[in-house]
């Protein structure tokens, strides 16, 4: 890929990606319930443009890795300018300065395939690192179950972005063992997180409906995983980035109706 052409990634917005759809506007004001959602996603998007990074570097799905990670990119810095407008107390506001400086150092490792691959991993970990201390700050806030929900379900959409994104740094040989490690605790979490989300009192039939096709595209994710030898690695590489984006698409829809859950209690 050709480095200019490598450098207009943060300018992209394809239609149709997966967390393409516009945020609500700033002058209508920022509730909890979504702030927590924002935030939660703001952790997804640290995983997710390493993912797609990583996708580049490798040559995995070039087009839809380029596309991921331009969107996701002009997508985290609308929502740090839309989640400065909601800072409820001194938590909020130290967690958000501290993302907005996090992000800072690690967008340009972005823009450049050649960038140091340890960069991205070290960048990528400071910027969910943040974005998490964010998250809990607004669901502090909250003081409700529901809004525990909400981080609670925004974080699985998180795990599987970070699950893909230390199966490629392994496949690189990049802090392989570290990969290894936070790979199986990703898959762990996410099983954990994924029987609470089931159990909860306040799911709808639309939420245990989503959540059921959740569970099956985990089954061909960690199948996907799993396909280690070489003749089949190219075939796992695909499907770990493309099944990836298929559970975080089917966790937005689970979030969002955890946010709205959220909004009406």
């Amino acid at each position: 890929m050709d480095r200019r052409d490598f450098l207009t990634l943060a300018c992209l917005l394809p239609a149709g990606a997966v967390l393409a759809a516009p945020a609500a506007p700033v002058a209508a004001g920022l509730s909890l319930p979504a702030a927590i959602n924002k935030a939660g996603r703001q952790r997804l998007l640290s995983q997710r443009t390493a993912k797609a990074w990583l996708m580049l570097v490798q040559g995995v799905l070039s087009e839809k890795a380029k596309s991921i990670l331009g969107q996701s990119t002009q997508l985290f810095e609308q929502q740090l300018v839309e989640l400065k407008t909601l800072q409820p107390n001194d938590d909020c506001r130290a967690a958000w300065l501290l993302l907005e400086q996090e992000w800072a150092r690690y967008r340009p490792q972005l823009a450049d395939i050649r960038s140091d691959a340890k960069a991205v991993w070290t960048g990528s970990e400071a910027v969910l690192a943040a974005a998490q201390k964010l998250t809990v700050a607004y669901e502090r806030a909250s003081g409700t179950a529901a809004g525990r929900l909400v981080n609670l379900a925004g974080r699985q959409r998180m795990l599987s972005q970070r699950a893909a994104k230390a199966y490629f740094f392994r496949n690189m040989g990049v802090n392989a063992g570290e990969a290894g490690q936070m790979l199986d605790g990703a898959m762990k979490e996410f099983v954990k997180g994924h029987e609470e989300l089931k159990a909860a009192p306040q799911n709808t039939a639309q939420i245990k409906s989503d959540l059921a096709l959740v569970e099956q595209q985990w089954f061909f994710f960690q199948h996907a995983l799993s396909l280690r030898e070489a003749y089949d690695q190219k075939k796992g590489a695909s499907d770990v980035a493309t099944t990836s984006e298929r559970i975080l698409e089917q966790m937005e829809a689970v979030v969002g109706q955890y946010e709205k859950v959220a909004r009406d209690s």
